[in-house]
């Protein structure tokens, strides 16, 4: 089962708000929102996957063992920052891009 913590949440409606209202070149509503539901997608996935790989940067540690590398372009990707538990369970605390990521 995949669990999304409250900033999760928030990180989406962040993401659908920032495609919309992007000054350098916003989406269509409709759009922005099948871009973050191909991130949900992804999110809701992660139950599925055999191997989940370790959080590398610190910034990514700071919210999760776990991260998923969703590539959305060729410049972008979104990191997707969780924890497993011992019965399988996905929870998702934090969805970063790669512009937001620093080594």
């Amino acid at each position: 089962m995949v669990y999304y913590s409250e900033i999760a949440k928030s990180d989406l409606r962040d993401i659908l708000w920032g495609l919309a209202n992007w000054k350098k070149h916003p989406l269509s509503y409709e759009h922005a929102e099948r871009y973050v539901e191909e991130i949900r997608f992804v999110c809701d996935s992660l139950g599925y996957k055999p191997i989940h790989f370790n959080s590398d940067y610190e910034i990514h540690r700071k919210y999760g063992e776990k991260v998923h590398i969703y590539k959305r372009t060729n410049t972008t990707n979104w990191y997707i920052i969780y924890n497993v538990d011992e019965k399988g369970n996905i929870f998702i605390n934090k969805i970063i891009n790669n512009y937001l990521t620093h080594t």
